[in-house]
C-alpha cells in the first residue's frame, strides 16, 4: 500500500513485510479463501506483481462468474443507536485504534446480514485525518482480517470526515457467489 504525506509528496510504505511463518499463514489463508470461492461458483484471483506488496494486500483482485456484490458506505465509529435525522454521536473520541475496531465490528455484523463476512472483501478504502494513525489502523486491520486474505486496499489521509471526532471510516466491496 502506497499513501501520500500530508502535504501530498512521496510515498509511504505502511505494513511489515510478514517473514517466516506469517508467510505460510497468509499462503494457507489465501488458498482457503479461493477454494471458499469456487465453491461459490466464483473464480477470485488476486495479484502482486509488486515484491513489496506481497502479504501485506492485494494489488489486484478479480472476480469472474455469478455473484452478488455489495457495497457498504463509509463506516466510521458513530453511535448505531443515535436517533433518526440527526448526525450520530461519535464513539471512542481521540482513540483512532477503537474507532477501528468499534468500524470493523460493524463492518461484519453488516455483512453478515446480507451472507458475506470480511473473507469475501475484494476492495477497501480506509480514509484517516492523521497519517500518524496508520500503525494503530494497520494493527487494527490485521487483527479484523484475522488470517483471512486482505483485499485490494487504499489507504487514504483527508482533512475532516462528516462529523466532528471521526478520525477514520473505511468503504468495503465485497462479492460473493449466487446461491
Amino acid at each position: 500500500m502506497t499513501c501520500m504525506n500530508p502535504r501530498g509528496h512521496g510515498a509511504f510504505r505502511a505494513f511489515a513485510h510478514p517473514t517466516g511463518s506469517a508467510f505460510v499463514i497468509v499462503v494457507a489463508a489465501t488458498i482457503a479463501a479461493q477454494v471458499a470461492a469456487l465453491a461459490q461458483g466464483l473464480d477470485v484471483k488476486r495479484y502482486n506483481p509488486s515484491e513489496w506488496t506481497k502479504g501485506r494486500f492485494s494489488e489486484v483482485v478479480t472476480v469472474t462468474g455469478a455473484g452478488k456484490t455489495i457495497y457498504l458506505a463509509g463506516v466510521g465509529a458513530e453511535e448505531e443507536n443515535a436517533p433518526a435525522g440527526a448526525s450520530a454521536p461519535i464513539r471512542h473520541l481521540g482513540n483512532p485504534y477503537e474507532q477501528c475496531r468499534y468500524a470493523y465490528d460493524k463492518i461484519k455484523r453488516l455483512l453478515a446480514t446480507h451472507g458475506a463476512s470480511l473473507a469475501d472483501a475484494v476492495k477497501q478504502v480506509v480514509y484517516v485525518t492523521d497519517v500518524r494513525f496508520q500503525a494503530e489502523v494497520a494493527k487494527c486491520r490485521r487483527e479484523a482480517y484475522g488470517d483471512g486474505p486482505i483485499p485490494a486496499n487504499t489507504f487514504l489521509v483527508i482533512n475532516a470526515l462528516a462529523i466532528p471526532g471521526m478520525l477514520l471510516e473505511i468503504d468495503v466491496t465485497v462479492v460473493v457467489g449466487s446461491k
